[in-house]
């Protein structure tokens, strides 16, 4: 049997995931609270990709977008919602159950790509938004107690990685997928692996 391209880079993302553990948005700053624009944004940037859940769903998304020719208008809800997300925990207002529901919702993209075509673009709107909300509530324990100037640059940096990353994973999925037509279940099943390993991570560490 012969691999081309696509092949090789799908085998390399399910190895990557399945062997990834759950990192939840931890500080890049040291564990330091980020205390100017430079470290608000770099914290920003780098918290959607140093863990693999948060990443994982980065990636359905624009998988589900480019190969089901979602609308280009989801990241940006996505997006939205994190960032109210972020708002919530910075105001202290409390949404229960946002860590585990991280990974939840990875395993949820994961399956609804399995499933493929057969899910109304609605349902797939519902649940980038709501998972957008708990994702954000979740990266703003990074910032909570910053000034406002990091805290701005932190949402920057948030918003421009996560837009860049999913929209540039949509338009290549486009074209690519009809290359393999069984890559769209594939990655959905890899990213079921990284959402079941984070929730059980979570739920190891909280006995």
């Amino acid at each position: 049997m012969r691999f081309n391209l696509i092949d090789y880079l799908v085998i390399f993302a399910m190895i990557f995931f399945l062997g990834a553990g759950s990192a939840s948005a931890h500080h890049l700053m040291g564990g330091k609270t980020p205390s100017t624009f430079a470290q608000g944004l770099l914290s920003g940037i780098g918290h959607p990709i140093i863990g693999p859940d948060y990443l994982a769903f980065l990636l359905a998304l624009g998988i589900a977008v480019g190969v089901f020719r979602l609308s280009f208008v989801n990241p940006f809800l996505f997006v939205a919602a994190m960032i109210c997300g972020v708002a919530m925990h910075v105001a202290g207002l409390y949404l229960p159950a946002a860590d585990p529901i991280v990974p939840v919702s990875v395993l949820i993209a994961g399956l609804m790509l399995i499933v493929e075509g057969r899910i109304a673009p609605a349902w797939w709107m519902a649940v980038f938004v709501a998972a957008g909300l708990f994702h954000g509530y979740t990266y703003g324990d990074s910032i909570y107690g910053a000034e406002a100037v990091p805290l701005i640059a932190y949402v920057i940096g948030l918003a421009a990685v996560q837009i860049i990353m999913t929209v540039g994973v949509a338009f290549a999925t486009r074209g690519l997928w009809k290359l393999w037509s069984m890559a769209p279940r594939l990655a959905g099943a890899a990213f079921c692996g990284v959402g079941f390993a984070a929730l059980v991570s979570q739920l190891i560490h909280s006995y």
